[in-house]
């Protein structure tokens, strides 16, 4: 089935964009997690060994969500083109999450701005693992500011990447390996042995996107006007500090952008957790900070789609000259604007 994917992706980011998750909708993701709880009490009573319970746990999620995408693409291709062309934007319009991010980090602003502390931590609470009833309101900033920082990666350069290289499939299968994680990647006591595959599957998934993200978010702290070159410098010198090899990427480049410090001590489920500090302290964290990086967000994801749109649109027109050249048929005259690019 070879389809213009990169139209495809372009009208699926701008749907995000424009109307984000429809809360009334059953959302894909939603339904992965419903999978990944009956399934994980399930392999818990059938498996006695932990780990490997996991390991079945994340192969039956991964495997089953591409293939089910896959079979329900199939389906609706066979029944008319024109039908699996829209399913296949649907599928990676539900993948992204700009816009509820910066809906969200929005609604953190609005709460800190009109003076309500409360709700401002209960508007974090939604988007942060942390415990947030005892921080104050710079603590608030700097953790919705640190989570915006990590769902660039998560919520919309990864699944992009993925729906670049292998279609809507491919992107869904992503969408489970980042919900097992959030799900069981955990290092406590429940969750450190059975969720060991899980965790370190995200971190491979998440290790090119990541590093394309240290590409991306200077650029976009530049025409943000931002210090892009304090974000390459802070890269540099913090981005491997956070536990995850991939999380302090992100962070380090906002923190240098907005000159701000980020990480230190936080507090999850009653326990103290100590995450090294990241970038320096030129100023303290304030509410323009939120605004700088959900800016950074949105510009970070336009530049994504973009350079992704441009080297499929390079590659597919290389290929199809080569194509020519060797057959003999190149007609310089006749440039080629559009090429099919396989959906998955």
């Amino acid at each position: 089935m070879d389809d213009y994917l990169y139209v495809q992706i372009g009208i699926a980011f701008l749907l995000d964009i424009m109307i984000g998750d429809p809360r009334w909708f059953p959302h894909p993701v939603r339904m992965i997690g419903v999978c990944i709880e009956y399934c994980e009490m399930a392999l818990r009573k059938l498996i006695p060994s932990e780990r490997m319970a996991g390991i079945f746990l994340t192969t039956i999620i991964v495997f089953g969500t591409y293939l089910a995408t896959y079979q329900l693409l199939v389906f609706f291709y066979e029944i008319r083109w024109s039908l699996g062309i829209l399913v296949s934007i649907i599928i990676i319009f539900f993948s992204l999450s700009t816009r509820d991010l910066l809906r969200e980090t929005g609604n953190v602003l609005s709460a800190l701005k009109s003076g309500d502390l409360k709700q401002a931590r209960k508007n974090l609470s939604r988007i942060v693992g942390r415990d947030t009833h005892n921080l104050n309101e710079q603590q608030v900033a700097a953790g919705c500011i640190e989570t915006s920082a990590e769902n660039i990666v998560d919520g919309i350069i990864a699944p992009l990447f993925y729906a670049f290289i292998g279609g809507p499939a491919l992107a869904m299968a992503y969408k489970s390996i980042n919900t097992l994680d959030s799900m069981v990647g955990y290092k406590n006591e429940r969750y450190l042995n059975f969720g060991w595959a899980s965790a370190n599957l995200d971190d491979i998934a998440n290790f090119i996107p990541a590093r394309i993200a240290a590409l991306i978010l200077p650029i976009a702290s530049y025409l943000c006007g931002k210090d892009y070159l304090n974000s390459v410098k802070i890269l540099k010198r913090d981005g491997q500090k956070h536990p995850s090899p991939n999380s302090g990427i992100p962070e380090a480049a906002i923190a240098g952008a907005l000159g701000i410090r980020l990480g230190g001590p936080s507090v999850y489920n009653d326990i103290a957790s100590y995450k090294p500090f990241i970038g320096d302290p030129q100023k303290n964290v304030c509410f323009d900070d939120i605004s700088s990086t959900s800016r950074i967000v949105m510009v970070s994801a336009i530049i994504s789609v973009v350079m992704g749109i441009a080297f499929l649109m390079i590659g597919g027109y290389l290929s199809m000259s080569g194509n020519d050249f060797m057959l003999g048929t190149y007609d310089s005259s006749s440039p080629r604007i559009f090429y099919k690019i396989p959906s998955f």
